[in-house]
């Protein structure tokens, strides 16, 4: 059978489908807690794709995707000099600027990075051409996919599809077994199990649970405008089908879209306002803030970098990226081009890389403080020129160095050549007759 235009041959060795905690169908679908009180018996549980419409939940998966995604593909090639350049080449290029038929280069990458933070494990499935070339790959959706391994120990993948060969049906029917070489895996933190990862939605859910319960419950609260703004009294022996009434009453005339009318009152009616506390206030904003910042942590994600907070002081744009770089996306960078590598059958003097550029890119002020500096005996003007974006000029492929350098090796032998000394002036001989009388005039001084 094919799928994808792969054939697939289920293996005639007994499978083993791995198993581990909090493990259901190869993913992370289901969150189950007693998000309110009887929440459990009443079989009410809170999924994984209503968490992640929670604000700060949705900043950070939104952050790392998106950063990651704008990051394109370069193959590279090192040369004699170990310098590695850009370079194209037929068997990799296509399928790195164009995955597959309906992605493009940036989707495939925010679609990979999202399925790995949401379910702890990315599946990519290889579709290969005559020649056994891979011309297309295919994020596949974690949930429906379990690793498997035989008795020898080779592992191998068991894939749930629909009734047609489309990976993009929800529907469940055929179910095919792949061997691991036709699949790249990309997998997070293996706490349970060296073919399951964990994600960082694991970690994250609990305060984003906390934070979603805080607000389901303040909109059940403010949900039509009548919140305990203060309590109407009424003098005693009124009935309980007049005291219903006023209720009424008072509840459709200055509730909702009414609030704020000016109420008349009778009959003895008192009205008492009643305020909420301004600590009571702060303190749950400031529970709804340290809830934030847990969420923060395991996406190792700065908070300031979705608005959480201020920047600390002292950090500049430059360390802020560096930082934010190092912590939220090297890691998840460096898998995918390791990955990538292993996948397409990618070997040296070959790589594949992800061009940080528009990550790390710098105002065009310090873009140019740096590279002119780097026209000290670095860069050619004309390498300088082309990172500015601008066009070559005729001599500007030389290499240029101020004068007063000199080789270290001159320096450590000490026989630099210095300009020599210019000769004394030759002093003239005196004249004579003026020798002779200044002789006379100093005897005469003497006598």
């Amino acid at each position: 059978m094919k799928i994808l235009g792969l054939e697939i041959s289920l293996a005639k060795k007994e499978l083993k489908p791995v198993a581990s905690y909090g493990w259901r169908n190869g993913g992370w679908g289901r969150i189950i807690g007693d998000w309110f009180t009887g929440a459990w018996q009443q079989n009410q549980e809170i999924a994984a794709k209503d968490l992640t419409c929670y604000p700060t939940l949705y900043a950070c998966l939104n952050r790392i995707a998106q950063d990651i995604g704008k990051l394109p593909f370069t193959l590279k090639q090192e040369d004699a000099e170990g310098i590695w350049v850009t370079v194209r080449n037929p068997a990799y290029s296509p399928v790195l600027s164009k995955p597959n038929d309906y992605q493009t280069a940036q989707q495939f990458r925010e679609a990979w990075i999202l399925s790995k933070l949401q379910h702890g494990n990315t599946y990519v499935l290889k579709r290969r051409d005559d020649r056994g070339v891979v011309n297309a790959l295919y994020v596949l959706d974690p949930c429906r996919v379990v690793p498997m391994v035989s008795e020898t120990g080779d592992v191998f993948y068991q894939i749930y599809t629909g009734g047609r060969q489309d990976i993009l049906t929800d529907s469940r029917g055929e179910q095919f077994i792949v061997p691991a070489r036709e699949i790249i895996h990309d997998r997070l933190n293996t706490f349970h199990h060296q073919l399951i990862g964990v994600p960082p939605m694991c970690a994250a859910h609990w305060p984003a649970l906390k934070n979603m319960r805080i607000l389901r419950t303040a909109d059940q609260f403010f949900k039509n405008g009548a919140r305990p703004g203060g309590i109407l009294t009424a003098p005693a022996g009124i009935s309980a089908d007049d005291a219903q009434r006023v209720k009424d009453d008072w509840q459709d005339m200055h509730s909702g879209i009414n609030q704020g009318k000016i109420a008349l009152i009778g009959a003895d009616l008192k009205y008492q306002a009643l305020g909420m506390g301004s600590s009571v206030d702060a303190q749950l904003v400031e529970q709804m803030r340290y809830s934030d910042e847990q969420i923060c942590q395991p996406f190792g994600i700065p908070p300031f970098k979705i608005g959480i907070g201020s920047i600390p002081a002292g950090l500049g744009v430059d360390a802020i990226n560096q930082l934010y770089y190092a912590d939220a996306l090297q890691g998840h960078i460096e898998a995918m081009e390791y990955l990538l590598d292993e996948g397409l059958g990618v070997s040296r003097p070959l790589g594949i890389e992800l061009d940080l550029e528009p990550l790390l890119r710098m105002d065009a002020q310090k873009q140019a403080e740096v590279l002119t500096k780097l026209l000290d005996g670095i860069l050619t003007p004309n390498e300088a020129r082309k990172r500015m974006n601008y066009g070559s000029l005729e001599g500007g492929d030389t290499v240029y160095l101020q004068q007063q350098d000199i080789p270290l090796r001159e320096a450590a032998k000490n026989t630099v050549q210095t300009t020599p000394a210019l000769p004394a002036p030759e002093v003239p001989a005196e004249d004579p007759a003026r020798a002779l009388l200044a002789a006379i005039e100093k005897r005469f001084a003497e006598a």
